[in-house]
C-alpha cells in the first residue's frame, strides 16, 4: 500500500546493501536516499515559510531572530543571540540592522555595563511576531497537508527523536 507523497515499494528506486554499510535493509544507500529527502523537504519548508512571510514583509532569518528574542527573559546581548541561533554575531549584526530599520527591534544599553548593547523589541516587533505565528500556522498546514493526524503525530515522535537525540548521540 502506498503512503500518500511517497512512491509504493515497488515504485522506490532500487537500493542494494553495498558491504561496509548500515545493518537496515537497503543499507548506506537506503540511509543516503533518506538523507536526500530530508534535504528536499527542508528546502521545500522554506519555500513555503519564504512565501507566507513575504506578506509580514520579513526573511525566515529575521523571523527566527524575533521568535529568538522574544524567548529570552530579558533584551539579550547580540552575542547571546549568536550562540542561541548557532551563528557568528556578524550574521547577528545584519539581522538586526535590517529589523531595527523597520521599527521591529531596537538597540539599548546595559543598565550595568556601558559597553554591551542589548536587543529589545519594539511594539512593532511584537505585533510582527503575532502574525509570524499565523504565517507558520499556514506554513506548516501547507507542508502537512498530505498526512493524516495519525502520521503527523508518528512524525512528530520521529522527527524529536532526530532534532533531540541526547547527550550520548548529540553533536
Amino acid at each position: 500500500m502506498s503512503t500518500p507523497g511517497r512512491p509504493s515499494t515497488s515504485e522506490r528506486p532500487s537500493t542494494p546493501e553495498r558491504p561496509g554499510g548500515s545493518d537496515r535493509p537497503g543499507g548506506a544507500d537506503a540511509d543516503g536516499l533518506l538523507a536526500e529527502q530530508l534535504l528536499r523537504l527542508t528546502r521545500r519548508l522554506h519555500r513555503i515559510q519564504k512565501h507566507h512571510l513575504e506578506p509580514v514583509g520579513i526573511t525566515p532569518a529575521q523571523s527566527r531572530l524575533l521568535r529568538t528574542v522574544a524567548h529570552f527573559g530579558e533584551p539579550p546581548r547580540m552575542t547571546d543571540l549568536a550562540a542561541r541561533l548557532e551563528v557568528v554575531p556578524r550574521a547577528v549584526t545584519s539581522l538586526v540592522d535590517g529589523l531595527e530599520a523597520c521599527d521591529r527591534v531596537r538597540r539599548v544599553p546595559d543598565p550595568s555595563n556601558r559597553r554591551v548593547v542589548r536587543i529589545e523589541l519594539t511594539d512593532a516587533g511584537r505585533a510582527t511576531l503575532r502574525e509570524l505565528r499565523s504565517a507558520r500556522r499556514a506554513a506548516a498546514e501547507d507542508i502537512l497537508a498530505p498526512l493524516t493526524v495519525d502520521q503527523r503525530e508518528v512524525l512528530e515522535g520521529l522527527l524529536s527523536a532526530l532534532v533531540d537525540p541526547g547527550p550520548e548521540r548529540g553533536c
